[in-house]
């Protein structure tokens, strides 16, 4: 019996030293990120927060309702933008000066043809 009790003293002095020594390979880790600008992850220290599927479904719909109060307000705004943009118009040509364009084009390839005949 004495001889377990003494191995248990032991083991848990080891598991101290191995507590102190991880403690400062952590100190170390956190030293050296903060120099990087990496800053500290505390995964360990901060767990990730639980929240319940109600809560989920409260947070959402008060946010589907701020989008929706945002979108009310904007409206009016973007109404009365519309007149006043002044996004170009898309013209259109008429055929004739399609056809005066054509038939200039026409001509200057047919000037360069002559030339390479001349040439």
């Amino acid at each position: 019996m004495g001889n377990l009790n003494n191995a248990l003293q032991q083991l848990r002095a080891e598991r101290k030293q191995a507590q102190a020594h991880v403690e400062k390979l952590d100190q170390a880790i956190s030293a050296i990120e903060s120099l990087n600008g990496l800053g500290t992850f505390g995964k360990a220290n901060h767990p990730t927060r639980m929240i319940s599927a109600a809560s989920r479904r409260k947070m959402a719909q008060a946010q589907r309702a701020r989008w929706a109060r945002a979108r009310k307000e904007s409206q009016p705004v973007v109404a009365a933008a519309k007149p006043t943009a002044s996004a170009p118009t898309r013209r259109t040509m008429s055929a004739s000066a399609r056809r005066k364009i054509a038939a200039a084009q026409r001509a200057r390839w047919a000037k360069v043809k002559q030339q390479k005949k001349a040439a």
